[in-house]
């Protein structure tokens, strides 16, 4: 590994790893802070937009994958790093929704909501560990560290992919119950 890798790797390394570990308990604790009251900004319509977030990154997901097994590189970096600053989006906008409006509790009643609270609970899950791999991820393929960069998404893309497409699920399940 060249001198400037190593340089570049003790700066963001542990910075992806900082972000990692504080972008989850940042978001747990805004969630659980008493709401906010955002004047004159209607948040309603946020939840629908996050479920749009989520099916749209789905598809970049998929798409980049697809581009780059064609050997498509900048198409795949292009659907990649869409991805990923709509994953940010959709955070930022998810935080705002929840730490502005009361919990929206499940009503539906038997297997159906045993249903709805697994997909919930792994997708949460399963977000948590999304950001230091997408990160990492995104890190050794800027840097052309195309082994480690294989080596790690082969984990990042079936994660990131099930915590976006069951972020639509949980959404259309629960929908109904917005008031």
């Amino acid at each position: 590994m060249e001198k400037n890798q190593i340089l570049k790797d003790k700066v963001y390394i542990p910075l992806i790893w900082v972000l990692s570990i504080a972008i989850p308990m940042v978001v747990a604790v805004l969630l659980y802070m008493p709401k906010l009251s955002i004047t004159g900004f209607n948040v309603k319509f946020l939840p629908t937009l996050n479920a749009s977030i989520n099916f749209t990154v789905s598809i970049l997901l998929i798409l980049g994958v697809y581009f780059i097994k064609n050997k498509n590189l900048k198409l795949h970096k292009v659907c990649m790093f869409s991805a990923l600053i709509l994953s940010s989006l959709f955070l930022i906008s998810y935080v705002i929704y929840h730490a502005s409006v009361p919990e929206t509790r499940f009503g539906g009643q038997g297997m159906i909501r045993y249903v709805y609270f697994f997909f919930l609970i792994t997708h949460i899950f399963l977000a948590i560990f999304v950001v230091p791999l997408a990160l990492f991820s995104i890190y050794r393929g800027i840097n052309s560290q195309i082994e480690l960069h294989k080596k790690i998404v082969k984990y990042t893309f079936p994660i990131w992919l099930y915590v976006s497409v069951t972020g639509v699920v949980v959404y259309l399940m629960i929908s109904p119950y917005y008031s």
